[in-house]
């Protein structure tokens, strides 16, 4: 199976998962609107998030459109940059960011924010909602950071 192809399934699981993880969690927290204490550390909670990352630049209408428009260009470049892809860790982390990208666009496009619902309370902070795409495109960067410190392209030394 080629390179593309598998970070072209890898996309399309990351966004079935989200998409599906979304339905069943808004539901359920309609539900429970105080949110649901799962551990001493980890609840689940309803957050609608009109920004990127924890929230900044949250805006009205015009902003939402603005980070659809810019989600769906840099899916784009990663789009154009798994079918270039001969490594598969790399294709795996572009699988993911895209896969994870496309799920909040589609919250963005027809929910008009992005649902987070994964609260974690840690000891020394407490992280911002997130949800799978967020996952996705972290662990996916992640992949990207490890294929280019490790396995990329190594420099042309001259032997003395």
């Amino acid at each position: 199976m080629s390179y593309f192809r598998t970070g072209l399934i890898i996309a399309i699981v990351v966004l079935i998962a989200d998409q599906v993880s979304k339905y069943f969690l808004i539901e359920l927290m309609a539900r429970n609107p105080d949110g649901i204490v799962v551990t001493s550390f980890f609840n689940l909670v309803m957050v609608w998030n009109r920004g990127v990352s924890f929230g900044m630049l949250a805006g009205g209408e015009t902003t939402r459109w603005i980070l659809v428009g810019v989600s769906i260009l840099i899916s784009l470049v990663v789009f154009f940059w798994l079918r270039k892809s001969t490594n598969m860790i790399l294709t795996i982390g572009l699988g993911l960011v895209l896969g994870g990208a496309i799920g909040n666009i589609t919250d963005r496009i027809f929910r008009g924010a992005v649902a987070d619902f994964f609260d974690f309370d840690l000891i020394f902070m407490r992280w911002p909602a997130f949800n799978i795409a967020d996952m996705a495109i972290v662990c996916g960067v992640a992949c990207m950071l490890l294929e280019s410190l490790f396995q990329g392209k190594k420099s042309d030394k001259i032997a003395s």
